[in-house]
């Protein structure tokens, strides 16, 4: 069996990392092709090296470029590619430009297309990433959905396609690498951090960087929580966040983008973390942190209970409440136990086995 897993941002690499593994250990034999839409070493090269990703069998390089055009020079680049692979399976993960590109891709080309992270929905069609994932859900073979809402939700829109309910590999990873964090991280001493001392930021999202207004009322509320806040900044905010004047007479920290082991531990020892990332939503969770979102829905409403993360939109005053909100007394796991790239590989096994089985009939 082969799998073609076509990555292009740093979400992608850790949950590709992950699932690599399992690949290797039952002899499924993969191809990694990054797109290149996420191409510095912050973003990128840095968590290859971190996760022992293996290099991938092509890089598309399409750069920073608006989405359409990024969307079109991926189908172009993607296509020989998958040709020359002709894949058992087509893998695609969450709902970037990459997602998107890989699933037209394989759906064009007549390849077997599996959708990680399937069946999400924030109800909010302005979204890109929302666009992205209604496409590829419509038009994968296999179906992946990390909770069993994401799985009521396909069946609620009609899919017909095999859904698997398979749990979240951002949370499995990070559950595994907390085991692994000392008590001290190195990355709290070169802040100059105490736990729970400081608030951990990170905005990215189109919706909240494209916009002066808006990005400054998000700043606004950042800086009446009365704490450090350490801000590593996307390379699509950066500009914004040097011409408002981030972390010049305030108490915000900046940094480039940080490893995901520094950002987990981060996250696991701060006070709060104030975000407009889907992954991290669940990844504050995994490690028992509150979590403030910069948006006014999310596609993780798991995550809402038990107050445990909390939407504020652009609202100062609630940004800064919420991030000093008391800590929930209760804990929840919706994610699954661990296990998720197990159940992926299982997944596609089974499939790849009935489709022999079909062609096999109908020979």
């Amino acid at each position: 069996m082969r799998v073609v897993s076509i990555v292009g941002a740093r979400p992608q690499f850790v949950k590709a990392a992950l699932l690599s593994r399992a690949f290797a250990a039952r002899g499924i034999v993969e191809s990694l092709v990054h797109t290149g839409q996420h191409h510095d070493n912050a973003m990128s090269a840095s968590f290859f090296a971190e996760f022992g990703l293996p290099q991938p069998y092509a890089n598309l390089g399409v750069g920073s470029s608006s989405p359409l055009h990024q969307l079109g020079e991926m189908l172009l680049r993607l296509e020989p590619v998958l040709h020359e692979l002709s894949p058992s399976f087509v893998l695609v993960y969450g709902d970037t430009t990459s997602t998107l590109a890989g699933a037209l891709a394989a759906a064009k080309l007549e390849l077997p297309l599996a959708h990680v992270e399937a069946g999400l929905r924030c109800f909010d069609l302005r979204m890109p990433e929302e666009q992205n994932r209604l496409v590829a859900d419509r038009v994968a073979d296999l179906l992946l959905a990390p909770t069993a809402r994401a799985a009521a939700q396909l069946r609620s829109e009609g899919i017909e396609q095999t859904v698997e309910v398979v749990g979240d590999l951002m949370v499995d990873l990070a559950i595994a690498t907390l085991r692994e964090l000392p008590l001290r991280p190195a990355v709290l001493e070169r802040f100059g951090l105490r736990p729970r001392g400081y608030v951990l930021a990170t905005i990215h999202r189109a919706a909240n960087t494209a916009d002066a207004a808006r990005f400054a009322l998000l700043l606004d509320g950042l800086r009446r929580i009365g704490l450090p806040i350490v801000f590593p900044v996307h390379p699509r905010t950066r500009p914004l966040a040097e011409m408002l004047g981030v972390g010049r007479g305030d108490r915000i920290v900046t940094c480039e983008p940080l490893g995901y082991r520094d950002c987990l531990a981060l996250q696991r020892d701060a006070r709060a973390v104030v975000t407009d990332s889907g992954g991290m939503q669940k990844e504050a969770l995994a490690v028992g942190t509150p979590c403030v979102t910069l948006r006014d829905r999310t596609e993780w409403p798991e995550t809402l209970e038990h107050d445990w993360n909390v939407l504020v939109d652009g609202d100062p005053g609630r940004i800064a409440r919420a991030a000093l909100r008391a800590r929930p007394l209760h804990a929840i796991s919706p994610f699954g136990t661990g296990a998720s790239a197990h159940r992926i590989v299982e997944a596609l096994l089974r499939c790849d086995a009935s489709e022999r089985v079909l062609q096999s009939c109908g020979s």
